[in-house]
């Protein structure tokens, strides 16, 4: 038994039941699971006993995961989770119930340029998203992509990849499949993303042609030749093949980095303009590869043949301005016109055997696309009864996919069985004309109940969230945590994460934030105590000095006389005290003055006012004598 069969029947994480081995990688096993949390089956991907112990190997399989959780497209595997637990390194990500494209080679030979282009302009738009977030794959083989029931493509195991920023080399070993590695891998050089573009034109030399373009003993081998070889040509092997798909092939794979495209947009744009003209010539650079000896020595006779004839002798480049020894004697006039009339009537030949040749080709050309339909009955078929059944059972059936080129559409039906066949057009019993290319037959299948994704709703209220997910039919589960740096009340992550795809009835799980953590502490007795003094102890046990306002009293003046909080209070930290302080006792106000009187007079109760003797006050002694001297 292999010794990874030991995590079959165990649960991670208390809630991913391992249910069986589906693939193994080079530093991983995978596994099919049940997530008990969302009861669906996802894929585990854990790293192997005998790398885990490597601080190395644990580091890129979690750069794995780190890499793809950065990717959401339809042509990529999603991943789900990461985690480590009881020692065990593993990745959960979306279940593909399909093949890999080496097995759909291995079972189908050579695939005809039509699924060619249709499977590598899917791998280029994936290759498109990732190379725009800065994640470059580096290990593009027919073993990496997965091929879904409805024809449909996704680039897995980024095992490989790295983040642009990081660094880029690669030193002590080669990555990745030697048959399909780029030059600059193989020599262990700066890589980026036109390496992903040259193992793609790999892939679709080997999909065209059904073979390798290097074979070897030993990887080293292949890789050298990957580095100073030339491969065949595909037209070589097939003269079948279109030359628009020959050309963007041989270019993709370019060992010269600045001949090869430059980005998977460049790609993408050249096989969607040979989709839209197949014998359109949208490339006039010569081919990016170096001349064989063969290909030099064609090249030599070509040039030869282009050499000009004059006056009987061929005329090269270095002979070619040199005029002719002329003879003795001149032509005669007789001559001259017998050579003129010679001349004439070759010409005339000529131009009659070109215009049979013409009138031949035109006729050939009319029998073939109007006069052969006119004269001949055309051979007819009846369109077969496909609603319900399985479109899975419709496509292993020849019957039906080597007479009718079937494409499937997909809506959602809760009352039929996912997978089964909801309408055909045409319609059953329908005849319809058998010719070189297959007819069409669009089928509508079953995706089973609505699919709804998983909406982003970190950082968004609670009451709003619930609201959302509500009005999606889903279940909502709550999960109240501390939080210092979010707001009480609001979303902090969610279970499953924003785009992942559920169905109504399907329990989503929200951790939302209960705000900081609550600390208590006892209220001090500031009786008595100064203003400044309160304060500062107030301050040191996190409580909050509110608002201070004086009092008469008779305590001494600045002195605490009254808190908010009865001492020995429990209380929250950062609350609020109020205090009142003594302004001092009130102060007995001077007796007020008589009206009238003078300062200094008698102001005592009872004093008598001095008597009236008839004379006048001030200078009346001085008055009374110069009257008497008068």
């Amino acid at each position: 038994m292999d010794n990874m069969d030991k995590y079959i029947g165990e649960m991670l994480d208390n809630r991913y039941e391992i249910k069986e081995k589906i693939g193994v990688g080079g530093m991983a096993v995978v596994y099919k699971a049940l997530c008990h949390r969302l009861n669906r089956y996802v894929a585990v991907k854990i790293l192997k006993d005998d790398y885990a112990v490597d601080e190395d190997f644990r580091r890129r399989f979690h750069t794995e995961a780190q890499a793809v959780a950065m990717l959401s497209h339809p042509n990529i595997v999603t991943v789900y989770d990461v985690s480590r637990t009881q020692d065990v390194n593993y990745i959960v990500m979306e279940l593909i119930e399909g093949i890999t494209l080496k097995q759909y080679m291995q079972k189908r030979g050579v695939l005809s340029w039509k699924e060619a282009l249709h499977f590598s302009s899917q791998i280029c738009k994936a290759l498109i998203h990732a190379h725009s977030r800065g994640i470059v794959h580096r290990d593009i083989k027919p073993h990496n992509i997965m091929i879904l029931k409805d024809g449909s493509v996704k680039v897995a195991d980024f095992g490989i990849a790295r983040l642009n920023s990081s660094q880029n080399t690669l030193t002590q070993e080669t990555l990745g499949s030697v048959h399909y590695i780029s030059p600059e891998q193989a020599k262990g050089s700066h890589t980026d993303a036109r390496t992903d573009i040259y193992s793609l034109g790999v892939v679709m030399y080997e999909m065209i042609t059904g073979r390798l373009p290097f074979e070897g003993d030993s990887a080293v081998a292949v890789a050298i030749q990957h580095i100073s070889s030339i491969p065949l040509m595909p037209r070589e092997i097939d003269p079948e093949i279109p030359e628009g798909f020959e050309r963007i092939t041989m270019k993709a794979m370019c060992a010269d980095l600045d001949k090869r495209y430059q980005t998977a947009e460049e790609l993408y744009a050249d096989l969607e303009a040979f989709r839209k003209d197949p014998e359109g010539n949208f490339d006039e650079e010569e081919l990016p590869f170096t001349e064989t000896p063969e290909r030099k020595e064609l090249s030599e006779e070509t040039q030869t043949g282009k050499r000009k004839k004059r006056g009987g002798r061929i005329m090269t480049s270095e002979t070619e301005g040199v005029k002719p020894i002329r003879g003795a004697r001149e032509l005669s006039r007789k001559d001259y016109r017998k050579n003129t009339l010679r001349a004439r009537s070759v010409t005339i030949l000529f131009g009659v055997l070109c215009v049979i040749l013409f009138i031949l080709a035109l006729f050939l050309f009319l029998w073939r696309n109007w006069f052969k339909e006119m004269f001949t009955e055309p051979e007819t078929m009846t369109v077969p009864a496909l609603v319900g059944s399985r479109l899975e059972t419709v496509l292993q059936n020849p019957g039906f996919t080597d007479n009718f080129n079937i494409i499937p559409t997909y809506e959602a039906d809760e009352g039929v069985e996912e997978g089964f066949i909801l309408t055909q057009s045409p319609a059953s019993g329908r005849t319809v004309i058998k010719g070189e290319e297959k007819p069409t037959l669009k089928v509508t299948v079953s995706s089973g109940s609505e699919i709804v994704f998983m909406p982003d709703l970190v950082n968004q209220e609670y009451r709003n969230a619930f609201l959302t997910l509500q009005k999606l039919k889903l279940e909502v589960r709550e999960d109240l945590v501390v939080s210092d740096t979010v707001t009480e009340g609001y979303v902090i992550s969610t279970s499953p994460a924003a785009g992942e795809e559920l169905r109504p009835g399907d329990t989503v799980f929200l951790t939302v934030s209960s705000g900081p953590e609550i600390k208590y502490v006892s209220m001090p007795d500031l009786y008595g105590k100064t203003a400044q003094a309160a304060a500062a102890q107030l301050e040191a046990l996190n409580l909050t000095v509110g608002s201070i306002s004086e009092v008469e009293d008779d305590a001494e003046r600045g002195t605490v006389i009254f808190q908010s909080t009865a001492p020995g209070t429990s209380i929250p930290e950062h609350s609020k005290i109020n205090l009142n302080i003594s302004s001092g006792p009130t102060e007995t106000p001077p007796p007020e003055e008589e009206p009238g009187q003078e300062p200094g007079e008698g102001g005592e109760e009872g004093e008598q006012p001095p008597e009236d003797n008839g004379e006048p006050a001030g200078d009346g002694g001085q008055e009374g004598e110069n009257g008497g001297d008068a």
